[in-house]
C-alpha cells in the first residue's frame, strides 16, 4: 500500500513538474526554510510596498496599483518558477514601458490609461507562455557568467547611486556613474539634516540588529522604527519626504473596456515588453541561482512570467518582470524558497486591507538606506578578479555590464553585452587556435610545440590541430592555416595528420574546403590524415555522401595509431623519436 501511494506520489510530481514546477517544491517544503523565508519575506514587503508606491508613481497610476501588482503576480510565480529567490513584482523598466506605450493611446484618459494598461499585461502575459512552448527560453543562454557578475554589480551600483540623494535628502536626476556622482557633490550644501540624520540611524538599525538577533528582519524594525520617528516628532514639518496616503482595499476584479482597432497596436507593444521583461527577469533569475549554486529552468521561467503578467492583470495591476532590489533583499535576509515571495504577498495584501494608515509615514530615506544595505550585498568583487585572471576579453565584458546598467540602464546595457559576447564568440570560432604538436617528456598526450619548445616530432610528420568546427565562416582560414603551417614545414614533409576530436561539426562549406586542401596536399606529395572521431567520419560518410565525392583521407582513430603506421611506412623504429605511448 504504501509503494502504491509513493507511485501515485511521484506520477504526480512528474506531471506537475512539467507544468507548475514551484508547486512541486511547495508539495515537498522543508519546515527548517520557514523562519528563514518568514524573516526573509516580512523583509521584502518592507522594501516591496513604499518601492511599488513609488513605481505607480513612475508609470502614472495610482500607487495602489503597483501593490495589487505585488500579490498575485507572487503567487503565480511561486506555482509556476523554477527560482528559489527571484521575487516579481512592479519593474522601473518594465513601468517605463508600459508608460511609454500606453500614454499615446489613451489620450489622457484615465479609464482607458488603465484599461490599456491592464490589456498589455494579460498580452504580453499570453506572448510569454506562447514562447515557452516555441522553447524560446534559449535567448537566455547566452548571459555568460561574466555578464551576469556584471549585471549584478550594476545593479548593485545603480541601486546606490539612485538612493543616496534620499538619505541626503536632496533629488539627483543626472544618469551615470561621473554625472550622479558630480551633481551628488555639486548639491552637498543642500542637505537636509533631518533626512540624513534618518537615514544614517535607518543604516545603524540595519548593521546593530544582525547582531542583536538572526531571526529578526532588520529591515522591517528599521522602517518601523522610521515611521515611529516621523510620526512622533513630525518630521515631514522638517523637510523629511514621507510616502504619503496610499488607497486601502484589496484589487477590484474588472474587465478592462477598450477600441478593438487598437488591439494590432497592442499587439506589437507587448511583445516588446514581453521580450524586455524576460531579459531583465532571467537576468536576476540566473545570477541569484549562479550565485546561490542552482539552476533554472528558462522555458519554464518564460511560463512562469506569463502567469504572472496575467495574474496582475486579473488584479487590475500592470506588466511586472523580475524586482532586483526585492531578489536582492530576499538574498540578503536569507530566503530559501519561493514561499518568500508568498509570505511577501501575504504582507502587501495584509497592509492594503488594514495598514494604509502608518504606510503613509515611510520616510524615503529610510527605503534608501535599507536598498543601499541591499546592493553592498550585490557587489562581486572576487568573481571579478578570477575573471580576470582567466580572460580579459571576458572582464572587459563584464565592466560593460556593469557601467552600462548604470549609464544606460539594465536592458539595453545587458543586450549590448551580450551582442558583444556573442561577436566575440563567432571571432574565437572564426579565428581558432591552429597550432603543431609534438610529444612532451613527462606529459601524456599531444601539445603545442609554442607553448613546449622541447616536444619532440617525427621528421617528414606534422600533427596539427585546428580547435574549433569547420564550418562556412572559418573554412578559408582553416585552409589558409594549413598550407601556411605546410609551407613553413621542411621540405620532406611527407604527411600531414590532422587532429579531428576538436573538429565536432562539419557542414558543406567545410567539406569541401578540406576536398580542395586534400587535393592541393596531392599535388605537393604531402599524405593528409586525420586522427580521431573515425567511426563518426565513416558513418557521416556514407550516410550523405557515400563515397565522399573523392574526400580521400585517411583515418586512424588515434594520433599514436598514425604515428605508428607512418614509422612503419619510413622505417622508423617507433620510439626512437620519443613519440612512444607512455605505458
Amino acid at each position: 500500500m504504501r509503494a502504491d501511494k509513493s507511485s501515485v506520489r511521484s506520477d504526480r510530481d512528474s506531471f506537475l513538474s512539467r507544468i507548475a514546477p514551484g508547486l512541486v517544491k511547495l508539495f515537498h517544503y522543508r519546515r527548517d526554510d520557514l523562519s528563514h523565508d518568514l524573516i526573509a519575506g516580512l523583509s521584502v514587503a518592507t522594501v516591496a510596498l513604499p518601492v511599488g508606491v513609488a513605481y505607480a508613481e513612475l508609470a502614472g497610476f495610482n500607487p495602489a496599483v503597483a501593490l495589487y501588482s505585488s500579490i498575485l503576480p507572487l503567487v503565480a510565480y511561486a506555482i509556476f518558477g523554477t527560482s528559489r529567490q527571484l521575487i516579481i513584482g512592479p519593474d522601473a523598466a518594465t513601468c517605463a514601458l508600459v508608460a511609454a506605450a500606453v500614454t499615446p493611446l489613451a489620450g489622457g484618459a484615465r479609464n482607458l490609461y488603465e484599461s490599456l494598461s491592464v490589456t498589455l499585461a494579460m498580452i504580453a502575459g499570453i506572448l510569454c507562455i506562447g514562447a515557452s512552448f516555441l522553447k524560446l527560453g534559449a535567448f537566455a543562454d547566452f548571459l555568460s557568467k561574466p555578464i551576469l557578475v556584471g549585471f549584478l554589480n550594476g545593479i548593485a551600483l545603480s541601486i546606490i547611486l539612485g538612493q543616496i540623494g534620499k538619505i541626503f535628502g536632496y533629488e539627483i536626476a543626472a544618469s551615470g556613474i561621473v554625472p550622479r556622482l558630480f551633481e551628488f557633490a555639486r548639491k552637498l550644501g543642500l542637505t537636509d539634516w533631518p533626512t540624513l540624520a534618518l537615514g544614517s540611524g535607518t543604516f545603524f538599525v540595519l548593521l546593530v540588529v544582525p547582531l542583536l538577533s538572526r531571526r529578526v528582519p532588520p529591515s522591517l524594525v528599521a522602517m518601523i522604527l522610521a515611521a515611529i520617528a516621523v510620526r512622533m516628532l513630525h518630521l515631514e514639518n522638517h523637510g523629511v519626504k514621507i510616502i504619503g496616503d496610499v488607497p486601502a482595499g484589496l484589487p477590484p476584479m474588472r474587465i478592462p473596456h477598450f477600441p478593438l482597432t487598437l488591439v494590432p497596436v497592442l499587439l506589437g507593444e507587448a511583445a516588446g515588453l514581453a521580450l524586455v521583461t524576460f531579459s531583465s527577469m532571467m537576468l536576476t533569475s540566473r545570477s541569484f541561482a549562479s550565485k546561490n549554486r542552482y539552476d533554472v529552468d528558462v522555458d519554464r521561467e518564460f511560463a512562469a512570467l506569463g502567469a504572472a503578467n496575467i495574474a496582475s492583470a486579473l488584479s487590475n495591476g500592470f506588466a511586472v518582470s523580475g524586482a532586483d532590489s526585492r531578489t536582492a533583499m530576499s538574498d540578503a535576509t536569507g530566503g530559501r524558497t519561493q514561499v518568500t515571495g508568498l509570505v511577501s504577498a501575504a504582507v502587501v495584501a495584509i497592509v492594503l486591507m488594514f495598514f494604509t494608515g502608518p504606510l503613509r509615514y515611510l520616510p524615503l530615506a529610510a527605503l534608501g538606506a535599507v536598498l543601499v544595505k541591499a546592493a553592498i550585498s550585490l557587489v562581486d568583487i572576487p568573481s571579478l578578479r578570477t575573471i580576470y585572471k582567466i580572460d580579459r576579453g571576458e572582464f572587459a565584458l563584464s565592466i560593460i555590464a556593469t557601467l552600462g546598467v548604470v549609464a544606460v540602464g539594465a536592458i539595453r546595457a545587458i543586450l549590448f553585452a551580450v551582442i558583444l559576447a556573442v561577436l566575440r564568440f563567432v571571432r574565437l570560432v572564426s579565428r581558432p587556435k591552429v597550432e603543431i604538436l609534438g610529444k612532451v617528456k613527462g606529459l601524456p598526450g599531444f601539445h603545442s610545440v609554442e607553448r613546449h619548445p622541447e616536444a619532440v616530432t617525427i621528421s617528414g610528420l606534422m600533427l596539427l590541430r585546428f580547435n574549433a568546427p569547420l564550418v562556412f565562416f572559418n573554412a578559408p582560414y582553416f585552409k589558409r592555416e594549413v598550407l601556411a603551417a605546410v609551407a613553413a614545414a621542411e621540405p620532406s614533409l611527407n604527411w600531414l595528420v590532422i587532429d579531428l576530436l576538436p573538429i565536432t561539426m562539419i557542414d558543406a562549406t567545410g567539406f569541401y574546403t578540406a576536398r580542395e586542401v586534400t587535393e592541393l596536399m596531392k599535388e605537393r606529395g604531402v599524405v593528409l590524415a586525420a586522427a580521431g572521431r573515425q567511426t563518426e567520419w565513416r558513418l557521416w560518410a556514407e550516410s550523405r555522401l557515400r563515397d565522399a565525392q573523392g574526400l580521400k583521407i585517411r583515418l586512424y582513430p588515434t594520433f599514436h595509431e598514425a604515428i605508428r603506421i607512418y614509422c612503419r611506412a619510413h622505417g622508423i623504429t617507433e620510439g626512437s623519436e620519443g613519440m612512444e605511448e607512455p605505458s
